[in-house]
């Protein structure tokens, strides 16, 4: 083969892959492309602190009525997986609703700051602990990545009988087979953060990866503008909280290829 030949093949593969990437981002259905060949450009630093509006990023889409209890969003890539879950559990008998998606920095600290307001009385330290018994600090959430559901109840008490149990064993049984890990279980193993979360589930094949890049990129000068966030490195948020997950959970990695 002659030179010019060679360039040719090689401009005409160049040509073709970049045409594919792109038609990858534009495509409503990336949600059922494989993780791996996904380009992550929106791994940024505003991305994991919640500072981006999910309701018009590519990666991000609407969750229908039948899945959610309200108006919510995911990423595409989880909701594509939920749903294949959700499928299975029906079949199997059991009712999966999402109650919590997606929420960004703003929404956080609306959470933040009304519980703020409801436990004045305490010191403001001890005020930040009593939220954090189950509320995270804005920039700080694991549901700023769209990677994180809530599912049926807020209430642990829900998953200990009749179909809320049902539901929490089916969960136990097949959510890691679809990517989701219940990262808040019982802290009798040391583990640090918020508190038992039946309901909370996490999508790690995306989510181990930003968390990653969190730990990696963010320091607690990113944790500011709202209500105690001068606390947050007394309180130890980032090794505490943001990494107080499960070992399982830990131990799942995923790489991109």
């Amino acid at each position: 083969m002659n030179i010019k030949g060679f360039f040719f093949i090689v401009f005409i593969s160049s040509a073709s892959f970049s045409q594919n990437r792109t038609s990858l981002h534009s495509n409503s259905n990336i949600c059922n492309v494989k993780l791996d060949s996904i380009n992550e450009t929106a791994i940024t630093k505003n991305f994991v602190l919640g500072k981006f509006d999910y309701r018009n990023h590519e990666l991000f889409t609407k969750a229908n009525a039948v899945h959610a209890s309200k108006n919510l969003y995911l990423n595409k890539k989880v909701y594509s997986t939920f749903i294949r879950m959700f499928n299975q559990a029906k079949t199997d008998g059991i009712t999966l609703k999402i109650i919590s998606g997606t929420r960004n920095f703003d929404e956080q600290k609306a959470i933040w700051e009304r519980k703020w307001k409801k436990h004045k009385k305490l010191e403001p330290i001890e005020r930040a602990k009593k939220i954090l018994e189950y509320s995270s600090m804005p920039s700080t959430s694991r549901h700023h990545w769209g990677t994180d559901i809530d599912l049926n109840s807020f209430a642990n008490s829900y998953f200990e009988k009749g179909q809320g149990a049902k539901a929490y064993k089916w969960l136990l049984k097949n959510a890691n087979s679809y990517g989701f890990y219940q990262v808040y279980t019982d802290k009798n193993t040391g583990r640090t953060g918020y508190n038992l979360e039946r309901w909370h589930w996490s999508y790690l094949p995306l989510a181990s990866k930003y968390l990653s890049y969190y730990n990696t990129h963010v320091d607690y000068s990113d944790i500011l503008g709202f209500k105690g966030s001068e606390l947050a490195k007394e309180l130890h948020i980032i090794p505490n909280y943001v990494n107080g997950i499960s070992e399982k959970s830990k131990r799942i990695t995923y790489s991109q290829k």
